[in-house]
């Protein structure tokens, strides 16, 4: 359905709802009616009218004495249920477990939404020193090795925003077949990430392992964590129903 159709479909009251979630979601902090109010464009009173909507249906839910608002265990709810039916995040989950503890350092799923790569899932390491918890964040393409894998690989992204990399840059990227930073992910945090194909040789998502810098130097990448990444990698494809990598064995 065309874009211009689609939204003559569109409930302008639903859609400010799912905004209002939307920016709650997107904020580690509590937020207050002004600043929700601010964000979203839209007057105070319509915006009190979605709070205690979604407040009374266990959506948003404010701390006792807090004039603040913050997601509510319905929205978690109903978040985990829709990862707990998704097949990438159902193939992909026993390898991450396995990849952690092969590599004792966090594994993330993460997929693309819109110019962003979304950290959607992450098997935690038992290591004492961590790197501040990802998973519902959304970090620009261009900005971290996640993202720049979607860059190099997606053929279905607009070549405007492939651009935000170098062709030399996205050619290096498919050369190796992994992406890598430091501090991309935020101050002291390294990334390494793989692509993950499905069955019609599209990206589905990328896998990542994500540490502190000071337990990643190129040494120990390049000898442990990045050959067990990509193998981790490629077992998920397989999931996927990826033919690739074993077409390429078999030549």
């Amino acid at each position: 359905m065309p874009a211009r159709e689609k939204e003559s479909y569109s409930i302008r009251s639903v859609d400010n709802a799912l905004a209002l979630l939307e920016a709650l979601s997107e904020e580690d902090e509590e937020l207050s009616l002004s600043r929700l109010s601010e964000r979203m464009g839209l007057n105070k009173a319509s915006v009190f009218r979605l709070l205690a909507t979604f407040e009374r249906r266990g959506y948003v839910e404010r701390r006792q004495g807090s004039r603040d608002y913050q997601l509510g265990p319905s929205a978690y709810e109903i978040g985990q249920k829709l990862l707990s039916r998704m097949g990438l995040l159902r193939k992909a989950r026993p390898v991450m477990e396995k990849l952690v503890r092969e590599c004792d350092e966090a594994a993330y799923l993460v997929v693309r939404r819109s110019d962003d790569a979304l950290f959607l899932d992450m098997v935690d390491n038992l290591q004492q020193v961590k790197v501040v918890s990802l998973v519902g964040r959304r970090l620009p393409l261009e900005s971290c090795a996640a993202g720049k894998i979607f860059l190099a690989f997606d053929d279905n992204i607009e070549q405007d925003l492939k651009d935000k990399l170098t062709k030399e840059e996205r050619e290096s990227i498919r050369r190796q077949g992994f992406a890598g930073d430091c501090h991309g992910i935020g101050e002291g945090g390294s990334c390494i990430a793989v692509p993950l194909f499905d069955a019609a040789a599209e990206v589905a998502g990328v896998l990542a392992l994500v540490g502190p810098e000071f337990r990643m130097p190129s040494e120990r990448i390049e000898k442990q964590l990045l050959p067990a990444l990509k193998n981790a990698g490629e077992t998920i494809c397989s999931k996927l129903g990826y033919l690739g990598y074993a077409l390429k064995q078999t030549h």
